[in-house]
């Protein structure tokens, strides 16, 4: 293409990258992963259909930094989710993008070596290979798309997936929504309103057209059947938390005077926490409170969850950093996510009384 002085003009440069059927090439998805990811999503849609009445429970890093700390985790949680799998379905949260409001790292996908170097092509990599090795355990992942290109090279591999509460608004996003393969989290916007989720479910659950890349790279115009399980995530907002019975309540008349499924997951961390992550405690007992108390569609929530407590700063060196402590937003440590989720197991007993197919 010839130069132009009208065209490119803040673009430094455009590198080639690898396209998704040629990553999914170099790291295949073995048919025992694939089964888990399917098993996976099909327990999470027999929830939202109100036929499995689990407690689904999302869990894990704010953000993955260091595959090592993830792995850990992973195996540990795969304890956690066989011993209380009869009444809770636990679902590991492991997120390469991180939206931010100004600026800062964006995830391993856009900073894998977290030194501003941006080796895309190379965060694509460990984050398909971090997923595979995660579905090698039997365990099953969530992650939050930001891009819409992510997908077409990790979508295989997620059972569930989150529109965050800075995206759910985008038209861009609502259609990616519209074609993943995996049921989705729709997050209520930064000031605390859930009628922004609720027209992105309704968006969601429609056909679309819109302008994609497909497995080769090629650009392309992607049809889509739409989406039937897009469902409501509270996440609180600048307005406050919005976990309460009250809150609920209008969320849940919300959803079924729009005419989509009422059933939503309450996130305790972010606005429901105040962002100070020993708060989300609260918050979860209320959900299992209000749960045990006869409000089956409260069917879930999410937890922001690492080895170790707190978080830290960023410093350019991953040797430098503290293992299994977010460089993102503060999490709960191990211990404390271990208590939590027996405790609300042990609350849950009465919650939760067909058997599990």
């Amino acid at each position: 293409m010839q130069p132009s002085p009208a065209r490119d003009v803040n673009v430094a440069s455009i590198e080639p990258l690898i396209s998704p059927v040629g990553l999914v090439e170099e790291l295949p998805l073995t048919p025992d992963v694939e089964d888990v990811v399917i098993e996976g999503r099909r327990q999470i849609q027999a929830i939202l259909r109100g036929e499995d009445s689990r407690f689904l429970v999302i869990t894990g890093p704010c953000s993955v930094h260091d595959e090592a700390a993830g792995i850990e985790y992973a195996e540990r949680l795969k304890v956690l989710q066989e011993e209380l799998a009869d009444r809770m379905l636990i679902v590991m949260r492991v997120y390469f993008e991180k939206p931010r409001t100004t600026v800062g790292w964006k995830g391993m996908i856009y900073d894998p070596n977290l030194d501003d170097t941006f080796d895309i092509g190379e965060g694509l990599r460990r984050a398909r290979r971090l997923l595979i090795r995660i579905g090698e355990m039997g365990m099953y992942t969530a992650t939050e798309f930001l891009d819409p290109i992510v997908p077409q090279y990790l979508d295989g591999l997620i059972s569930w997936a989150a529109i965050g509460a800075r995206t759910t608004e985008s038209q861009t996003h609502r259609q990616m929504a519209s074609g993943l393969s995996m049921p989705v989290g729709f997050k209520n916007g930064t000031d605390g309103d859930a009628q922004i989720a609720v027209d992105a479910m309704i968006s969601a659950r429609s056909p679309h057209a819109f302008l994609g890349i497909d497995h080769f790279g090629q650009t392309c115009v992607v049809h889509t059947n739409g989406n039937p399980y897009g469902h409501l995530v509270l996440r609180g907002g600048k307005s406050g938390p919005n976990f309460s019975p009250e809150a609920v309540g209008e969320a849940q008349e919300q959803l079924s005077g729009a005419g989509v499924p009422s059933q939503l997951l309450v996130d305790c961390s972010h606005g429901n926490s105040n962002k100070d992550h020993t708060r989300q405690n609260i918050a979860l007992e209320s959900v299992i409170e209000q749960r045990v108390s006869g409000n089956a569609d409260i069917i879930g929530c999410m937890l922001e969850s690492n080895l170790n407590p707190g978080s830290q700063s960023l410093n350019g060196s991953l040797e430098e950093l503290e293992y299994g402590v977010s460089v993102t937003d503060a999490c709960i440590g191990w211990d404390e996510t271990e208590e939590l989720l027996r405790d609300a197991y042990e609350n849950l007993a009465d919650a939760v009384k067909q058997p599990v197919a």
